[in-house]
């Protein structure tokens, strides 16, 4: 019999390979992920389809591993949202691992300790999923202490800096004690934006319709989604003031700010800029842990799977940064990587902190993951879903349409419109099972990217063969028409609204 592992994120591999050759001997495991070269695949390819190895670990992909004699797939960290893929050929591993699995015959194990709120639901109140609780830590350490600092208070109080005064003070103290601290922010970069203080203008992508980030390092102004740079700008382009201002902060400006306060400490950062070449994922994580680094400053890579013995404190320094997203799962993301980073604390014998810094303090995501309560959080939400019907309650499908042609783009989508009322007409059609809503189409958040203009169609309604089938028809008959510079996707239940 074989298996497929899965984790969300390459940077995960290492770990949980080291466990498994522990276990099982090096050689009946193979290693699946974008970040090994074209050869290093071709041969772990070589080896799973020759038989020789009965383990496959790996990130999404690694689900197609050509295995024979499936025994089981399991998913760790099954909520995570890295497990659908944005880019085509879009697919959902979660989905594709429930197809094999039953094809298979075999078992196929979810894990999590904040579940997916469908899944979840799937497992409590329909009886759809077995569902396994585990109530302790696998060592039994006890769990974190949890304190959560109010940012608003810390500005009355004359604090402007990026760290609270007790989180200030428990850095020093672990310093002293010679243990290891992460502190996790979710923004990479020095500063978010650039203003003009003068006439307000704000420096953004030439292609897309979003602010460029200020990168220190790189003296370099980026976009994170076209990945257009330029240089930094001293004067405003608008009005030609010098009152040029670097707003907001990234995990660049939080590691000048830890060199500054603590001089004599050592830090290492991982996000998506120090992590660009080969076996840099590794390379931190082991220099972290090897090297008894004092501060891991960190993106959302830091926060999921990561065992280290001597972390005894995570400080959380913007929590609010996914409360703040046009997203209906805002609560849900929160709730999840704030558990989730908390849970890198104190894994061991020695006690553990977590300090959370908030300006939403009363937030009823943030005290569930002070008490790290998920039932606690997960009856909140699901009366929130459902009142409102939301996911598992119904399905959202976007209807997403691209181009360089506002006005072709506009037209096109409005049509879409016209052709999805006349055949799905919602409220009194009895062919489907659920009322079905169809919202005018609106330019979506972003609404340009890579100089293509972006609108979007949100239905509202269950996913049913007949829905899936007007989709489909809508796309034959669309694309009869020659339509070169108009992209149309569609996505259900998609990871990003924007």
């Amino acid at each position: 019999m074989t298996a497929i592992v899965l984790v969300p994120e390459i940077s995960l591999t290492p770990q949980m390979l080291e466990r498994f050759i522990s276990r099982f001997g090096k050689e009946k495991i193979a290693i699946l992920h974008s970040k090994l070269s074209l050869g290093e695949r071709y041969d772990e390819w070589n080896k799973i389809k020759e038989g020789k190895a009965k383990i496959v670990i790996g990130a999404r992909s690694a689900i197609f591993a050509p295995v024979e004699n499936l025994g089981i797939i399991i998913i760790d960290e099954e909520h995570d949202s890295s497990y659908k893929s944005e880019s085509n050929p879009k697919y959902d591993a979660k989905q594709v691992a429930k197809y094999i699995a039953k094809q298979n015959n075999c078992p196929l194990l979810l894990g999590s300790a904040t579940p997916d709120i469908g899944d979840f639901y799937k497992a409590k109140e329909l009886n759809k999923i077995t569902l396994l609780e585990l109530t302790k830590r696998a060592n039994d350490s006890s769990m974190p202490k949890v304190t959560i600092i109010d940012l608003k208070q810390e500005l009355a109080n004359g604090n402007r800096s990026m760290l609270s005064r007790e989180l200030y003070g428990d850095i020093e103290e672990n310093l002293k004690e010679r243990r290891q601290t992460i502190l996790f922010l979710n923004r990479r970069g020095y500063s978010t934006f650039v203003m003009c203080r003068n006439c307000g203008y704000t420096v953004k992508c030439r292609n897309c319709n979003i602010s460029l980030t200020y990168h220190s390092y790189e003296k370099k102004l980026k976009c994170h989604y076209c990945g257009y740079e330029e240089p930094v700008v001293t004067e405003c382009p608008e009005c030609h003031s010098n009152k040029i201002r670097y707003f907001g902060t990234g995990t660049q400006k939080l590691e000048e700010e830890i060199h500054k306060e603590f001089p004599n400490a050592s830090t290492i950062r991982m996000d998506i800029d120090t992590v660009t070449k080969k076996n840099s994922h590794e390379e931190i994580l082991k220099k972290f842990k090897d090297d008894n680094i004092d501060i891991l400053i960190g993106t959302q890579m830091v926060v999921k799977g990561h065992h280290f013995p001597n972390v005894t404190l995570v400080g959380v320094i913007a929590a609010d940064s996914s409360l703040n997203i046009d997203d209906y799962r805002a609560n849900e993301r929160t709730f999840q990587v704030l558990t989730q980073v908390a849970g890198r604390a104190g894994r061991e014998n020695l006690p553990g902190k977590v300090v959370i810094q908030t300006y939403n303090p009363d937030n009823f995501s943030i005290l569930c993951s002070k008490k790290q309560d998920y039932g606690m959080f997960y009856d909140t939400e699901i009366l929130i879903r459902k009142q409102l019907k939301y996911p598992p309650f119904c399905d959202i499908i976007v209807i997403g349409f691209s181009s360089i042609n506002e006005k072709q783009l506009i037209d096109i989508s409005n049509k879409a419109y016209s052709y999805l009322k006349q055949y799905l007409n919602c409220e009194k059609n009895e062919e489907f099972e659920q009322e079905i809503k169809v919202f005018k189409p609106m330019p979506a958040p972003i609404d340009k990217i890579q100089n293509r203009y972006r609108y979007r169609i949100i239905i509202k309604g269950v996913m049913s063969e007949k829905l899936n089938k007007v989709l489909n028809n809508y796309l034959k008959e669309v694309y009869q028409k020659d339509l070169k510079e108009i992209r149309i996707s569609i996505d259900v239940n998609p990871n990003n609204m924007a």
